[in-house]
């Protein structure tokens, strides 16, 4: 097997920390159309993404800073930073 034939892994930045990382370590919340803000678990949803880092101390340190609704352009409501560190707990239980 040649290096070039293994499968490329899709790297995007944490907005929190800046750091690239595998796109299966981060999660994306995405700002629709319409202004609406939304975690995207698919990473498949239209509209402008940002990716946090999996980790509950990255998505608190963006919550402090207001990291997300800078990114988005957009207000990002507190109950979104609950379901992302929410949504963490829950794949760490399952890991």
């Amino acid at each position: 097997m040649t290096v070039n034939s293994r499968k490329k892994i899709p790297m995007r930045k944490c907005v929190a920390t800046g750091e690239m990382r595998p796109k299966k370590e981060l999660v994306r919340i995405v700002r629709s159309k319409e202004g609406e803000v939304s975690i995207d678990p698919t990473g498949k949803k239209s509209g402008r993404g940002a990716y946090l880092s999996k980790e509950v101390e990255v998505i608190q340190l963006a919550k402090k800073k207001g990291i997300l609704s800078k990114q988005l352009e957009a207000p990002v409501d507190v109950s979104i930073y609950d379901e992302l560190i929410e949504l963490i707990e829950k794949e760490k239980r399952l890991i």
